[in-house]
């Protein structure tokens, strides 16, 4: 875990699909006091079972977005009461992850990145897996299709990015 590593008001979880950023950021959470945001549960939650069906970009990022302003609202609340935020919602574009930052910065608060650097064939031996036992993690079905989807969007932040604020790069991958 990340104890060792200076704590921000926000740490922002990055990884792509399968990387293990809602069991990291869960974690975390315990280890620290924080409390955790993951964009998967709350989606699940507030939208899924109306959702048109194929999916529709349009309308899913619509909800997402509805769902970040909501959780950056109660992350400045937490911030006033010093408990740290874990942001658990994809981050797969840097563009995303500045927006955050930028959110951050201008309330006051810090900000931090999370990197949880795993291989793609793993990942996708993880989703998998995800998918057939359905466990704690499980939000809903990933294909291949949406898995190749969200890789060709993934834009892993550099060491520049994740050094930012106290940031940390988490080798996530499975050891022999």
């Amino acid at each position: 875990m990340a104890t060792d590593v200076i704590l921000p008001d926000l740490v922002l979880i990055v990884g792509c699909t399968g990387a293990g950023k809602t069991t990291y950021a869960r974690k975390l959470a315990d280890e620290i006091g924080g409390v955790r945001f993951s964009i998967d549960e709350w989606m699940t939650a507030l939208f899924w079972a109306d959702s048109p069906q194929p999916l529709q970009f349009d309308w899913t990022m619509e909800r997402i977005a509805r769902c970040e302003a909501l959780i950056f609202n109660t992350v400045r609340q937490l911030a006033k009461r010093s408990v740290p935020a874990l942001l658990d919602l994809g981050f797969t574009r840097r563009d995303h992850r500045d927006k955050f930052r930028a959110l951050a910065a201008e309330s006051g608060l810090t900000a931090a990145v999370h990197f949880i650097d795993v291989p793609a064939d793993e990942r996708w031996f993880r989703v998998n897996r995800r998918n057939k036992e359905q466990g704690e993690t499980y939000a809903m079905q990933v294909d291949r299709q949406m898995f190749d989807f969200m890789e060709g969007m993934w834009d892993p932040p550099d060491q520049t990015e994740w050094e930012l604020g106290g940031g940390c790069r988490i080798d996530g991958s499975s050891k022999p």
